[in-house]
């Protein structure tokens, strides 16, 4: 089990009012996640308050003994007007789990001010979780979105982290669960996408590497228990994106999250699994459209601006080395399948795709034979002979169009180079194992390979532009069309360094919807 190292400390003394939540409660708890925001900013000025200290409860348990709660500590009244934010798990003796930063207050008031700097220091809070750091986080603004749904979307992440490192074993798993329900509501993942948003690329990157090492340890904790891994909900994290003629869809998914094309083909190989394991799958889809207004109707044609996939390490290079074979042994994507939909198909009249069936040359050797034999009396003959051969000459990746009614279906597909297989419903031949030569043994550092240096592929409009047109009839005009996406991604491994008869393929779905309007 891996875990980040972060002191835990206890209160001693803590003043915590708390009101008792009632059995009703409780059981909306389970199903609704606490109004943070809403609950901080409506608070009365401190020098109002009662106790010095006011709570509000994130999760209880199922006997509603032991709870999760947010806790707003002021100082005493000899200090200047501060506060600070902890998390908290009442056990017997309360422990905090978390603290944040002190804020200075004016007017004795939590203003916006002080829900800013609060914030700056969750998203910190949650960077810290991971191992990749590579940029400085100086400024985050909240201005611009639903500020209550990205802070509480913010705070229950943190509150997930908090509990799968720092919680009381015996009440970590009801904790985390009961906000990884939370996280998944369809309100709360909504509100992660405006958060994507304000985070900005490099560090939504770092975000969620940070999340999807929490469920990784999480996953590995809950096995090593024999409890289920996690199924549901996913902790596929995807958004999509409609502007500037393009369409983005941004994927992220911990690797031991992926379900299994063969659950039985698992390894018994601990250092194998934890390198395959602690990987993450990160993939940008970017899709460009183009209206063309003809005399009677519109043409609508899509192509690839970019289809980038890699496979991210989520703890160091030294930890992978230690515990695991390192990180050149990981998957490599095998196959993608995308279909793209209009939902309103009432105005659609054609389907054209503009990329014909493979029809590959290969080179075919005359058969040519030369036999000669000398056979002595009493002796051991012998014989010649000579054979032309077949010479046939393949690229790895294979890419196809097709039509299934008003669908266009896109597959890149990753071909075996020696005997010209498909990779991710296959096995390597055995024989190959022995050959340092084959295409996926070193895969990552030799010239002629499918993917980049760092284990992924790119595929760009400048091999893969071929567009797909739908003819719309021209009382679309003045419509916002609605698309559907939908992807299948499949992810392989085979041996690359080690000497292992171990293979395996992983695949994940999503399903993200887009909009263009016609506009003429």
């Amino acid at each position: 089990m891996l875990y980040i190292s972060i002191d835990l400390y206890v209160n001693i003394n803590p003043i915590i009012y708390v009101e008792k939540p009632s059995t009703l409660a409780r059981l909306m708890a389970t199903c609704f996640a606490p109004d943070i925001w809403g609950w901080i900013t409506t608070l009365p000025p401190i020098h109002q308050w009662t106790p010095s200290s006011l709570s509000l409860h994130l999760c209880t348990s199922q006997e509603g003994n032991h709870s999760l709660t947010l806790v707003i500590n002021k100082a005493p009244k000899h200090q200047p007007s501060t506060i600070s934010f902890s998390i908290f798990s009442t056990v017997p003796v309360p422990i905090s789990l978390w603290t944040s930063h002190s804020f200075r207050l004016k007017d004795h008031q939590i203003d916006g001010e002080i829900m800013q700097n609060f914030f700056f220091n969750i998203v910190s809070g949650v960077l810290k979780y991971g191992h990749h750091n590579k940029y400085t986080l100086r400024t985050i603004a909240l201005d611009g979105c639903n500020n209550s749904d990205v802070f509480n979307v913010s705070f229950l992440t943190l509150s997930f982290l908090v509990c799968v490192y720092e919680a009381p074993l015996d009440l970590r798993r009801e904790f985390v669960e009961t906000i990884r329900v939370h996280l998944a509501h369809p309100k709360m993942r909504e509100s992660s996408k405006q958060l994507m948003q304000v985070l900005g690329s490099n560090i939504e990157e770092q975000w969620m590497r940070s999340l999807n090492l929490g469920f990784t340890n999480w996953i590995v904790e809950s096995k090593a228990f024999g409890k289920d891994e996690l199924t549901t909900p996913s902790p596929l994290f995807s958004y999509a994106i409609s502007a500037s003629s393009l369409w983005k869809i941004q994927l992220y998914y911990p690797m031991i999250a992926m379900a299994m094309e063969n659950p039985s083909s698992s390894t018994k190989d601990a250092r194998l699994q934890f390198s395959l394991n602690y990987q993450q799958f990160e993939s940008v889809i970017q899709l460009r459209y183009k209206l063309n207004f003809k005399e009677n109707w519109i043409d609508i044609n899509v192509n690839v601006d970019n289809i980038r996939c890699n496979l991210i390490r989520l703890v160091s290079e030294t930890l992978m080395e230690k515990q695991g074979y390192g990180s050149d042994e990981k998957h490599f994507p095998s196959r993608i399948s995308l279909q793209l939909t209009p939902l309103l198909q009432s105005d659609i009249l054609s389907v054209t795709v503009t990329k014909s069936t493979d029809n590959p040359a290969h080179e075919v050797g005359i058969e040519k034979t030369i036999e000669s034999s000398f056979e002595p009396p009493k002796s051991v003959g012998f014989s010649i002979s000579s054979t032309g051969t077949v010479l046939l000459s393949l690229k790895p990746w294979k890419f196809e169009q097709s039509v299934y009614g008003d669908s266009a279906i896109l597959n890149w597909i990753l071909h075996d180079s020696v005997n010209g297989r498909e990779v991710f419903s296959s096995k390597p031949p055995k024989f190959a194992l022995c050959q340092p030569k084959s295409w996926f043994r070193n895969r990552y550092t030799r010239a002629y390979r499918p993917f980049t240096r760092e284990g992924g592929v790119i595929f760009a409009e400048d091999e893969y532009g071929e567009s797909i047109c739908w003819k719309v009839r021209e009382a679309a005009i003045g419509k916002t069309m609605e698309w559907e996406i939908k992807g299948k991604i499949w992810l392989t491994y085979w041996p690359n360094k080690r000497r292992t008869h171990h293979s395996e393929t992983r695949f994940l779905e999503f399903n993200e919807l887009v909009s263009l309007s016609i506009e003429n």
